[in-house]
């Protein structure tokens, strides 16, 4: 794999909450020409598939713990949660475009530190999104009320 683009903010290091406060830029790489970009502006949101070079592989990292360490939260394996250190550092994020340029977009809220190297960009289109409703586990909602 290869990075067409990096995530460009003021965010050094992997924190957990208020990523509604990061306007990130996701600038296209040097080898990736800026017609890729090319009809973007008819979307509002993309998902960022990014490598997060920063964290840890699971293993070492845990297959399974209490998220975040709170053990009023259930202890639940790596692929029931979103934590940043995964088996293979993929990470994905849905966010909405603020502004579009020649070779680069800004977005809200994309969890990835300043430098992160993004693997891939799509625009997300109505039938991408889940049909229905969803069901979760009643901790990610408390989780989530500070992510954003």
């Amino acid at each position: 794999m290869r990075p067409v683009a990096y995530i460009r903010n003021d965010r050094a290091e992997a924190l957990d909450d208020h990523w509604d406060e990061v306007i990130s830029t996701v600038e296209l790489a040097q080898d990736v020409p800026s017609e890729a970009l090319r009809g973007l502006e008819s979307f509002s949101h993309v998902e960022i598939i990014f490598f997060a070079d920063w964290a840890e592989d699971v293993p070492p990292g845990p297959w399974h713990r209490h998220p975040r360490g709170n053990v009023d939260w259930p202890d639940v394996g790596v692929f029931a949660q979103r934590n940043k250190d995964r088996p293979n550092r993929i990470l994905l994020s849905t966010v909405a475009i603020e502004s579009l340029d020649e070779r680069s977009f800004r977005v809200r809220g994309l969890d990835g530190i300043d430098g992160t190297p993004v693997l891939d960009i799509k625009p997300v289109f109505r039938w991408s999104v889940p049909r229905g409703e969803l069901r979760v586990a009643p901790w990610s909602e408390e989780l989530g009320e500070s992510y954003f």
